[in-house]
């Protein structure tokens, strides 16, 4: 709520002149110490001042004292806030004079006065009646004041008036905003409620629709695979795709782990066989080179048992061969191949052929 305005006695003002203002009040006197009465006056206006402020504080209306455990708040209630600061704004300013001041304005001319005074004694009360020549002027202050009273009040009447219209206006603009939005979320409910059963018929339909195509297809397709189905699996199982694992597991994982097993053992045995061939291939052409040649005159025959010597390490050769080798055809080739040596060997020739013997069961 905004506050009252108060507005002041002009009677009371200071700043209005009292008594005749055509008359010249005379000068305070100058003198360096208060007389009495000066001293009494001054006491008086203080006491004075001091009883009207005592008065004006009890008139202006208070807020009433806060309870227990509470305190009072200043806050602003004007239209335009104040900012509030402890701290008294300070600002600084510098002033600086002229280097050189203008010469002073030449007086007026006033030519000397000629002629010779004349002056008129006038009483009291033969010119001027205060009380009288006072009341016009009053009445028009009063007049004046009562009129601008008149004014501002029925300005505040009319801003009041106003400001009731304007709440009406805009609690009625409320109401229209308040219904007008209940208006629209209700149509917008229905819009919605209607979309949304509008798509709910649509997928029904389109439901329907696909039902009725897929149990078309179903019967078309069933008139159509009813002597398709076995002709299809016919030609499936004779194609090989209907099969049993066991036996599609032996094909596919022990039959080629048995044929790599029996290859590699195969490479082992012609490994075996290509280095005994070439060992016996050395040993006959060593022993053909020394035959070849024939032995000096002084060198003794070697007995008739070395032969047989030959023979048990060849032989022991043979079977070394045949366990790396195992078959009837090693057995009669080592034999063969036993039978083709001389039977004349030398000890060199011998210990040559343990040798090798010994190389071959190594490998």
């Amino acid at each position: 709520e905004k506050v009252p305005v108060r507005y002041g006695n002009i009677m009371v003002d200071p700043r209005v002149v009292r008594g005749n203002v055509l008359s010249v009040r005379p000068p305070p006197p100058q003198s360096t110490e208060p007389s009495t009465l000066e001293v009494k006056r001054r006491r008086r206006a203080q006491k004075q001042l001091l009883a009207r402020k005592l008065a004006q504080e009890q008139i202006q209306p208070r807020t009433p004292e806060p309870v227990e455990g509470r305190e009072h708040v200043y806050v602003q209630t004007e239209l335009y806030l104040e900012e509030i600061s402890d701290r008294i704004i300070e600002v600084d300013g510098e002033c600086q004079t002229d280097d050189f001041l203008d010469r002073p304005p030449t007086p007026l001319f006033i030519p000397a006065k000629t002629g010779k005074d004349v002056a008129t004694q006038i009483e009291e009360g033969e010119l001027f009646d205060f009380d009288i020549e006072v009341k016009p002027i009053l009445e028009v202050l009063v007049g004046k004041t009562v009129e601008q009273a008149l004014l501002e009040v029925m300005e505040e009447e009319e801003l009041a008036q106003l400001w009731s219209h304007q709440r009406a206006f805009a609690e009625l603009r409320n109401a229209e905003f308040a219904e007008l939005q209940r208006l629209e979320e209700q149509d917008r409910r229905i819009r919605e409620e209607k979309e949304r059963r509008r798509l709910k018929h649509l997928e029904k339909l389109r439901k329907q629709k696909e039902t009725a195509e897929k149990i078309a297809a179903q019967a078309f397709a069933q008139r159509y695979l009813a002597d398709l189905i076995p002709s299809v699996f016919n030609n499936l199982h004779e194609s090989g795709f209907f099969y049993d694992p066991v036996e599609r597991d032996i094909e596919t994982e022990f039959l080629p782990w048995l044929m790599s097993e029996v290859e590699e053992t195969l490479q082992k045995k012609v490994l075996g066989r290509t280095m005994l061939d070439s060992l016996l291939r050395m040993v006959v052409e060593k022993r053909l080179d020394e035959f070849s040649h024939p032995p000096p005159s002084g060198q003794t025959e070697a007995p008739a048992e070395e032969p047989r010597a030959a023979d048990a390490a060849l032989q022991v050769s043979g079977e070394a061969d045949a366990a790396h080798q195992p078959g009837a055809e090693e057995e009669e080739t080592g034999q063969a191949i036993a039978e083709e040596q001389p039977s004349d060997f030398t000890s060199s020739q011998l210990e040559e052929g343990q040798e090798g013997t010994a190389d071959l069961e190594t490998e």
